[in-house]
This record gives structure tokens, C-alpha cells and sequence, in this order.
């Protein structure tokens, strides 16, 4: 009997101890998500100008990069010649795994609404696009997507661009900054988004290295 009363007391504190712990788990989480929410609105409705207003609507649209993807295609076949296939082949596989991760992980699991969809605070926001997304808002697929290519290309290409590699990061954050302008995502969205980004990025630009271990930069004229 004793075993059993000494069994069912140290149940009992953990219990207690789990349920305190959850508690401070939900108090957590609301303070974050009200600094978020406060964050969101700073970014949108306060710190804003015309200027900024069509800079960062440009800077957000995806059909806006091509040329610059292209461009940098044409870049790395003068430099790498045919090897350019293998970093393509990663590059693309880095995009599918972060957008497949934060629109077909996260978002349905979380279920958060985008704060042009939320009607609390739809009424309170600067809508900049013509229209909002049906897709949940966390986490962010274009903070994800973005961070995952300069993540990949900090790592893969530092012996084409150097010390001007982190350039990528500032384009990375630019749009991911814009998601949040614009009022489809939140703060928040947009840093986890990053996070799984870099992460994805940095797991590809390994193997990337480990299949070409060096650059073969070819000589320009």
C-alpha cells in the first residue's frame, strides 16, 4: 500500500507539474501572438509611405524575379558550363521541399487565418493587393522560398560572389518584409517561414558540396 500511495502521489505532481507547464505554454503563446499582432499592425498601417507602398507590392510579385533568374542561369552556364544541371537540379529541389513544407505542413496543421482574411481585424488593415489568398497563413511559402535560394546560393556559390553573397539574404528579407506590408501575413509567418527556408537551404547546399566538392569556375574572356 505504501508503493502504491507513494506511486499515486508522484502521479498526482506530475500532473500538476504538466498542467502548470501548459499553462505557461498558453500564456506564452498569447503574448506572442499579441506582440505579433501589434508587430503586424506597426508594419502595415503605421510605418508605411506612396514610395514604399509600390517598392515593396513590386518587390512580393514572384513574376517580377524571372529575369533575374534567368539571368543568373546564364551566369552560371558561362561560369560552370555543363555542371550548371546539378546546382539547377538542387536549387529546384530546395524550392519544391520549402514550399511543399510550409503550404502542405504547416498551414493545414495551424489552420491561422491571414490577417486579410481574419475578420477581428480585416477592417483594420491596409490591404495592398487586389486580393487575399484562401491559403492559411502560417507559415509564409514566399519567406520559405526566398530563404531557401539565398541559403542555397550563400553556401553553394561563395567563390562566384563572395563577400557580396549576403545580398541574397537582404533580397530574401525584402520580400518576406513585403508579405507583411502588404497584409497577408503576419510577423511571425514570415520569420518560421525563414527559418525553414535556411534550414532547407543549408541541407541542400551540403549535398550540393558533396556531389561537387569544388566549383570548376571556367576562365572568361
Amino acid at each position: 500500500m505504501k508503493l502504491l500511495d507513494k506511486l499515486s502521489y508522484a502521479n498526482l505532481l506530475y500532473f500538476f507539474a504538466f498542467l502548470y507547464l501548459y499553462a505557461m505554454m498558453q500564456n506564452l503563446l498569447e503574448w506572442l501572438l499579441d506582440k505579433d499582432q501589434s508587430l503586424f499592425f506597426r508594419i502595415n498601417g503605421q510605418w508605411t509611405n506612396g514610395v514604399l507602398d509600390k517598392c515593396l507590392l513590386w518587390f512580393r510579385t514572384s513574376d517580377n524575379w524571372i529575369p533575374f533568374y534567368i539571368l543568373l542561369v546564364f551566369y552560371l552556364l558561362k561560369k560552370l558550363g555543363v555542371r550548371t544541371w546539378k546546382w539547377l537540379l538542387l536549387a529546384i529541389v530546395n524550392v519544391a521541399v520549402t514550399d511543399q513544407v510550409s503550404s502542405n505542413f504547416f498551414k493545414p496543421v495551424f489552420h491561422r487565418l491571414r490577417p486579410c482574411a481574419d475578420p477581428i481585424v480585416l477592417d483594420k488593415i491596409n490591404l495592398l493587393v487586389g486580393h487575399c489568398m484562401t491559403s492559411f497563413s502560417f507559415t509564409s511559402s514566399h519567406a520559405a522560398n526566398h530563404f531557401g535560394i539565398a541559403m542555397f546560393i550563400f553556401i553553394t556559390l561563395q567563390p562566384l560572389f563572395k563577400k557580396f553573397r549576403f545580398l541574397f539574404f537582404v533580397w530574401a528579407g525584402i520580400i518576406s518584409y513585403a508579405q507583411v506590408y502588404v497584409g497577408v501575413h503576419y510577423p511571425i509567418d514570415v520569420i518560421v517561414g525563414a527559418l525553414i527556408g535556411m534550414l532547407s537551404g543549408w541541407a541542400f547546399a551540403k549535398i550540393y558540396n558533396k556531389w561537387e566538392p569544388a566549383i570548376p569556375v571556367l576562365q572568361s574572356n
